[in-house]
C-alpha cells in the first residue's frame, strides 16, 4: 500500500478520535452542547415532561438531591441541605458566558425577592467560569443577590443520578421540595411566569 493510500485512513481515524473526545467532554461538563428538554417521561423514570418543557415528579416518586456544598463565588461556605433545611430551594445552573443565563437572571431575582418571605430560597451553581471575578461581575451587572456555589469543572452537577431530574444543560433550573427531593426541572431559560409555574405547586404542598 502506498503512502498516499494510507493518508485518508489516518485522517478518518484522527477525526473519529477527535469527535469522540469532544462528545465525552460535553457529557462530563454538562455544557450547552446539550440541547436540553429532550429526555424524561419515558422508560423507568419517575417524572413527566409537560408541553412547556417543564418536567415534574409526583411527591412520592421524587429522587433525593445530592450533597450540594462547597465555596460560593464570593468565597463563603455553603451547604444547601443544612443551611436551608425545611425550605423550598430553587437551584439554577448558570455561567457568565451563557447568553440564555443573562436573559433569565433578572427573572430569577424578581421571583426570589417575591417568594423569599414564603420560605423559598434560590441558590445558583456557577459553572465553567475559570475565574470567580467573571461570576461576581455577572451578579453585579444583573443584580443577583442569592448565593451561588462555584463549580468551574461541573463536579457538583455530576453528583445528580442519571434517570432523575438532573441538570443536563446550561441553564438548568431545579425545584427541590421541603424534604430535599427534586420536584421539577427546566432545561431552558425561564420567564417569571414559567418559573412561578414550577414553584407554585411545590409551595402549595403541605
Amino acid at each position: 500500500m502506498s503512502a498516499t493510500s494510507r493518508t485518508p485512513l489516518r485522517s478518518n481515524r484522527s477525526r473519529t478520535t477527535l469527535l469522540a473526545a469532544v462528545a465525552a467532554a460535553c457529557a462530563l461538563t454538562l455544557s450547552a452542547c446539550s440541547s436540553g428538554g429532550t429526555s424524561g417521561g419515558g422508560g423507568d423514570t419517575n417524572f413527566v415532561m409537560g408541553k412547556d418543557g417543564i418536567s415534574t415528579a409526583k411527591k412520592g416518586e421524587r429522587a433525593d438531591a445530592p450533597d450540594l456544598s462547597g465555596k460560593t463565588v464570593d468565597g463563603k461556605q455553603l451547604d444547601v441541605a443544612a443551611d436551608f433545611k425545611g425550605k423550598i430551594v430553587v437551584l439554577n445552573v448558570w455561567g457568565s458566558w451563557c447568553a440564555p443565563c443573562r436573559a433569565e437572571a433578572p427573572n430569577l431575582e424578581t421571583v426570589y425577592k417575591a417568594l423569599g418571605p414564603k420560605g423559598v430560597q434560590f441558590v445558583g451553581i456557577n459553572t465553567r467560569d475559570t475565574k470567580t471575578s467573571n461570576a461576581l461581575a455577572f451578579e453585579k451587572q444583573y443584580g443577583v443577590t442569592f448565593p451561588s456555589l462555584y463549580d468551574p469543572t461541573g463536579k457538583l452537577m455530576l453528583r445528580f443520578k442519571k434517570g432523575t431530574l438532573n441538570p443536563q444543560a446550561i441553564p438548568s433550573t431545579l425545584v427541590i421540595d421541603r424534604d430535599g427531593r427534586i420536584a421539577a426541572r427546566s432545561l431552558a431559560a425561564l420567564s417569571e411566569d414559567k418559573l412561578r409555574k414550577m414553584i407554585d405547586p411545590v409551595l402549595a404542598e403541605k
